[in-house]
């Protein structure tokens, strides 16, 4: 049977209050008595559980990401960061997908509620800013990459609405007029603003944004085929296509290469994300680029600075984005 603190503190001849005090590293024990309780704890190969006595501090050192998807490098990128950042301070990043279910994301968060973490990150959530400000009062969390309309929480993204606007001004500038948009559903507010930007810039040149140039489902691969698909059939295809996501921008590329077109020369196409594939493609994807690895030392330090401090930060901190041209835009 495995030794328990009581026999530590027994072979110790100290109280077993001793015994926890040596094992959390106080500095109220003499000399003496800690040097009896480590041989104790050795000669005994007790094994102290550092989860319950986190537990009953109250601290893990242990922060939850909560992501719609694994697949996306992007999150990985973003969690990259938060580790790099959180091992300077002893504490660990762990990450759960939700597959964009609100059940399950729900589940997750219980984690945060019995304290089995100190703190969660939202790489995209499906909770309402209400909730999200609920959960702000007594818990600490941020969100990172797609920010919340009305919700009082910590929050590092980009400026998408800008980054949008840069994309299509980009596209303007190298002479092209016919663009298309592939873009997500009115209900991910990062699709939104980058297509708020992207119009707005066809605007101040007077260049118009038909109907059938704009595609809107969802983040998933698919879509960016069958959007291409759609542009190709049209009488007067665009002559170039700005994608929110470089996953879709990269499916868009596909398709018009089954349909014979050298992209770069025959038809631009521009992405978002500067995710790792994009210099793999042929041609390398152009893109507007989230600094994904500042970002999560950024949300990872704001949330521990939080963790610590009665006075907690509920700030938007927006890092720059950049425009990438490459060989999908004839670069």
């Amino acid at each position: 049977m495995s030794a328990t603190i009581k026999d530590v503190a027994r072979e110790a001849g100290v109280s077993v209050a001793t015994v926890s005090r040596v094992l959390n590293g106080t500095d109220k024990v003499t000399a003496a008595s800690t040097l009896r309780v480590r041989e104790a704890v050795e000669k005994l190969g007790y094994s102290p559980n550092f989860l319950g006595r986190n537990l009953r501090k109250r601290e893990t050192n242990v922060i939850l990401v909560i992501m719609p998807s694994s697949e996306h490098s992007l999150y990985m990128k973003i969690c990259a960061g938060m580790q790099a950042f959180a091992q300077t301070l002893g504490y660990d990043i762990i990450t759960a997908s939700t597959n964009d279910s609100g059940d399950v994301e729900s589940r997750y968060l219980n984690m945060l509620y019995n304290r089995t973490v100190d703190g969660a990150v939202f790489l995209g959530t499906s909770l309402d800013p209400e909730t999200l400000n609920r959960i702000a009062l007594n818990y600490d969390i941020a969100v990172c990459c797609e920010a919340v309309v009305g919700a009082n929480v910590l929050t590092v993204n980009v400026d998408d609405e800008q980054a949008g606007y840069d994309a299509a001004k980009a596209l303007i500038e190298k002479g092209f007029r016919r663009i298309a948009f592939i873009g997500a559903q009115d209900s991910a507010r990062s699709s939104r603003m980058r297509e708020t930007g992207f119009r707005r810039a066809l605007e101040e040149q007077g260049i118009p944004l038909p109907d059938d140039y704009v595609y809107k489902n969802s983040y998933e691969i698919h879509n960016g085929f069958d959007a291409m698909e759609k542009f190709l059939s049209l009488p007067e295809p665009p002559e170039a296509v700005f994608a929110v996501s470089d996953t879709l921008a990269m499916a868009a590329m596909k398709k018009a290469v089954e349909h014979g077109l050298t992209v770069g020369k025959d038809i631009a196409v521009m992405g978002f994300d500067n995710i790792s594939m994009c210099d793999l493609m042929n041609p390398p994807l152009s893109t507007v680029e989230q600094p994904c690895i500042l970002m999560g030392e950024i949300v990872c330090k704001k949330l521990i600075d939080n963790m610590s401090s009665d006075k907690k930060d509920f700030g938007i901190y927006t890092v720059k984005h950049r425009v990438i041209l490459r060989g999908s835009t004839g670069d």
